[in-house]
């Protein structure tokens, strides 16, 4: 028979109110238990090929289109653009940029390779076949890393901001917020787009943020401290370069002075 509520004196209603509240919380705290928890995935790499990188290369952007490997360099005097050839790491074509540019990240989009430079305020715009300067466009604040979604280029300058611009016109269309949680993720630097997600390198450190395009949030972090010991390189020879091959679904990364140039698959920790 059901229960009818008028049955129960006042101090039995209490009762059961509080039975019933009891219940309720033990079934939350389980449920909070089992749920799967929130936050960035923690992934890990394992190298499936190692080829050799030129150590004098102080990259600062890496990138691949149509199978080919570009790349850019740092420093001032020693900035540079090349194609290098993977299996070798052979330079292949170089553009040595003029000793006022500090060379920084890079991105191809249809025949046009963009390269930022750091504090110079400019973009150099090349001919991807030939090399030939074609362009500078201007922008504010400083250049760190760019990468591009098919339709706008995305650039990082050590903040916690990434900035979209317009590849015509190099004016900014948008922002976005980089977050872990409620904390801002800071130093953002050298990008590469893959899948949907946005990769970045952290600097002065060994690992990589995925971040949703959408909503900023770290999705998860690389770790890739066994790459290449700290205890081998020096302090400025840190992670700084992914490059991903979407047509044969390789990733690549490597680093500032790195004797390698790593092909790595992603593992779940």
């Amino acid at each position: 028979m059901r229960s009818d509520p008028s049955m129960f004196t006042g101090s039995a209603r209490r009762s059961l109110i509080v039975a019933a509240a009891l219940a309720c919380a033990v079934g939350l705290s389980v449920w909070a238990q089992l749920r799967p928890s929130a936050g960035p995935v923690l992934w890990s790499a394992r190298v499936v090929a190692t080829y050799p990188h030129d150590p004098g290369a102080f990259t600062q952007g890496l990138a691949i289109h149509a199978g080919r490997l570009f790349e850019s360099t740092g420093q001032y005097g020693r900035s540079s653009l090349r194609e290098v050839d993977l299996e070798t790491g052979r330079v292949l074509r170089i553009v040595n940029l003029n000793y006022t540019y500090f060379g920084e990240g890079i991105a191809i989009l249809g025949e046009r390779l963009f390269q930022l430079t750091w504090q110079n305020q400019s973009a150099l715009v090349f001919d991807l076949e030939s090399f030939d300067l074609v362009d500078t466009r201007r922008y504010s604040g400083e250049g760190w890393g760019l990468t591009h979604d098919g339709e706008s280029l995305i650039a990082s300058d050590g903040s916690s901001s990434l900035r979209y611009y317009d590849p015509q016109t190099f004016s900014v269309t948008g922002r976005l917020e980089v977050r872990d949680g409620d904390q801002a993720v800071t130093s953002l630097n050298e990008l590469e787009y893959i899948d949907g997600e946005l990769w970045a390198n952290i600097w002065y450190e060994d690992r990589i943020a995925r971040i949703s395009p959408e909503t900023g949030d770290v999705l998860g972090w690389i770790d890739l401290s066994h790459l290449y010991p700290r205890a081998q390189r020096g302090s400025e020879a840190v992670l700084n370069g992914i490059a991903y091959d979407a047509d044969a679904g390789r990733l690549f990364v490597t680093g500032k002075n790195w004797p390698q140039l790593f092909e790595i698959e992603l593992v779940r920790r």
